[in-house]
């Protein structure tokens, strides 16, 4: 079914989901509930995590950030100080050592035999849109470790870490949440109909739950903000049944760590707590079980729905089978892209196929050449050949373009070439639906029935492949 603003703002499901079996829906806050201007918001993240590095003696001068430069769903290879792109049996198609991208010659000769497995403490995977900052600093500092700007002797892999923990700083200091906190309307892109999503979901008798890692002063501020103005009662408290802050996730969702009741929502003082959680309610911590006792409901009672592919999908499927949704607002533009690229893939199908064949007739020609009696085949294979030269003047242009939509270096971020990108295997394997933003779920209602598509397989195929002579 095609949704009323057109396939961007459509729900997509890897595994069917009966919304009206679901009896709680719980939500992350950032990215999710929140969107953020990603140039903003990571800018300013990259700009906090330099002074922290400058304070540190390291050499900042210089640092640019160009978010266009990276994408969401790359990984890090620590051993080599690369940045890749795999496709979903990890098969690596791109890389770029640092800011610049290997050539075809050196990423075979580099990455021969080696598969990216997100098990190996060797690669690192840029799974959210708050990686986009440390991608853009970290190949930038492996640029000044190999021409010693920065002094080693240093691993890429330690380089990682000190870059991690920069940004990691700016975040826990609360000098980079303060700013947004000032300025709400430069970082956040909020999406009005958000409110009237959750508050239908209530009216078809979901509980709705907050579940954030933010603190609770920064997530009150934020929630207020983005909410109260469209909430009838004024207030974004009266959406949820109950908030937890400082989750932790995902260890929120695979441990069990003690909780704590805010019992001063102005200053966040907090009381330690035992038992059911109430409705009402803010808590600091806890454990995704204790929510599961306190609403009397396990595994696919619940929708898990967050925009972080590990933390908030990944382990929450895998240690408690809740139901998962992920949430990509970057797959809005992606799907504008492809669909403006339709006439012209369409074509380059067109002469793949072609190509195909002439690539088979030649595989028979150079055969025949094998056997007794020429009779001219020799010819047949120089026509063959030139015939492929001259189709693929004509696909290499297309080739190009398909392999930009969505972003100039890397392309689209879901595909590897012509297969599945890894993340989009994450994606696949964790998430029952993914969806651009909230507001889409409304567009479906909380009573849709969302069914996976039937899945391609290479033997499957086309109508006009089977249609009758």
């Amino acid at each position: 079914m095609t949704p009323p603003d057109g396939l961007e703002r459509g729900v997509y499901a890897n595994r069917t989901l009966n919304l009206r079996s679901v009896q709680a829906i719980g939500y992350d806050m950032d990215y999710t509930l929140i969107h953020y201007r990603t140039d903003a918001w990571e800018r300013t993240a990259f700009e906090h995590a330099t002074r922290v590095l400058a304070a540190g003696d390291y050499p900042v001068a210089g640092l640019v950030f160009e978010p266009d430069r990276y994408l969401q769903g790359l990984v890090i290879d620590l051993d080599l100080g690369n940045l890749v792109k795999a496709t979903r049996f990890g098969y690596v198609i791109q890389a770029q050592h640092g800011t610049r991208l290997l050539s075809f010659d050196e990423l075979r000769t580099t990455y021969n035999g080696v598969t990216v497995d997100l098990n190996n403490p060797r690669f690192r995977f840029m799974n959210t849109l708050f990686t986009i900052s440390e991608s853009a600093l970290y190949a930038q500092f492996v640029d000044r470790l190999d021409d010693g700007t920065i002094p080693g002797p240093l691993g890429y892999d330690e380089l990682y870490r000190i870059v991690s923990a920069a940004l990691d700083e700016s975040h826990m200091t609360g000098a980079l949440k303060a700013e947004i906190v000032a300025d709400p309307d430069r970082f956040c892109d909020v999406d009005p109909s958000t409110a009237q999503t959750l508050i239908d979901q209530r009216l078809a008798g979901k509980r709705l739950l907050l579940i954030t890692n933010s603190e609770w002063a920064y997530t009150k501020a934020m929630m207020s903000y983005a909410f109260d103005r469209h909430v009838p009662s004024g207030s974004w408290r009266d959406l949820f049944d109950i908030v937890v802050v400082a989750a932790a996730k995902p260890r929120f969702f695979s441990e069990v760590e003690p909780v704590f009741r805010v019992v001063d929502a102005e200053r966040g003082l907090l009381q330690p707590h035992w038992g059911p959680l109430k409705t009402g309610d803010v808590y600091h911590g806890g454990c995704a079980r204790q929510v599961e006792q306190s609403l009397g409901l396990t595994g696919a009672e619940i929708l898990y729905v967050g925009d972080h592919l590990f933390g908030d999908v990944h382990v929450t499927k895998s240690a408690l089978r809740w139901r998962t949704a992920l949430i990509m607002r970057e797959l809005e533009a992606e799907i504008a892209a492809a669909m403006a690229f339709a006439s012209d893939e369409a074509e380059l199908r067109r002469l793949m196929t072609e190509k195909s064949a002439l690539e088979d007739g030649l595989a028979q020609a150079r055969m025949a050449l094998l056997r007794p009696g020429d009779d001219g085949t020799r010819d047949a294979v120089e026509a063959l050949r030139a015939a492929l030269r001259t189709l693929d003047e004509r696909i290499a242009p297309l080739a190009r373009a398909a392999g930009e939509l969505g972003n100039p270096t890397w392309g689209p971020m879901m595909r590897a070439g012509n297969d599945k990108s890894l993340f989009a295997r994450q994606v696949e394997k964790y998430a029952d639906i993914y969806t651009s933003r909230v507001t889409n779920l409304g567009l479906r209602t909380p009573f849709a029935f969302l069914r996976a598509a039937r899945t391609s397989l290479p033997h499957d195929l086309m109508p006009r492949e089977i249609a009758p002579e």
